[in-house]
């Protein structure tokens, strides 16, 4: 089974798209800004959650990176 909430690669002009149970949920720019919108969902302890494969997917990039090289 794959974790509920998925963090996507970087977009064509900032930031990673973040979906929840596959629907989009918001586009952030840091770690602050996808513990914010985890809260915002109800994700309780979510700076907790960041590096648990079973919460969170990284797909497309490095974890905690978002911004091109």
């Amino acid at each position: 089974m794959s974790a509920p909430i998925v963090v996507h690669g970087l977009s064509l002009t900032r930031g990673r798209t973040v979906t929840i149970n596959d629907e989009i949920v918001g586009l952030v720019c840091n770690d602050h800004d996808l513990i914010e919108l985890l809260r915002r969902a109800g994700v309780y302890d979510a700076e907790h959650c960041l590096d648990d494969p079973q919460w969170i997917e990284w797909r497309g990039g490095r974890a905690h990176e978002y911004e091109s090289a």
